[in-house]
């Protein structure tokens, strides 16, 4: 499997595309390249290796179930359970950028996603668009919901 490529995948929230390539990303939502994007990692031991998790959130990011969050050091990245169907997927790369499979600002359009990805990765269940996960700031007093 080639990290590089762009894989339409049912994520653990929603339908989105994976790549190890952001900026690829980015073009296809037609989103600035400056914009920072998520990063799905398969264990806290992959996550220790992007970023420190401050001592006073340990606790938070641990027990937090489809949650991403942003880290001092302004990266996100949302730790993927071990019971979710999509953990197979993300078991084989470590950690791969992720975004929702649509237009930035529009919903999820199959016909869309179909054209702009590399690799369909597709299960028995199929495709569906499903809620977002919430979004939470790790600041050095307070914790700050982003959405």
């Amino acid at each position: 499997m080639d990290s590089k490529k762009v894989y339409l995948v049912q994520a653990d929230t929603t339908v989105g595309f994976s790549s190890d390539n952001d900026e690829k990303l980015s073009t296809i939502k037609q989103r600035p390249i400056t914009q920072k994007m998520l990063q799905t990692v398969d264990s806290f031991a992959t996550l220790s290796k992007y970023t420190r998790v401050p001592k006073t959130d340990r606790k938070r990011v641990r027990r937090a179930k489809r949650t991403t969050f942003i880290y001092p050091n302004q990266k996100s990245f949302r730790v993927i359970q071990r019971d979710d169907r999509f953990y197979d997927f993300i078991k084989k790369f470590g950690a791969l950028y992720s975004t929702s499979a649509n237009l930035t600002g529009n919903h999820f359009d199959e016909k869309f996603a179909l054209e702009h990805s590399d690799i369909i990765v597709l299960d028995k269940e199929g495709f569906s668009e499903k809620i977002s996960s919430s979004i939470y700031k790790l600041g050095k007093r307070k914790l700050k919901k982003i959405r």
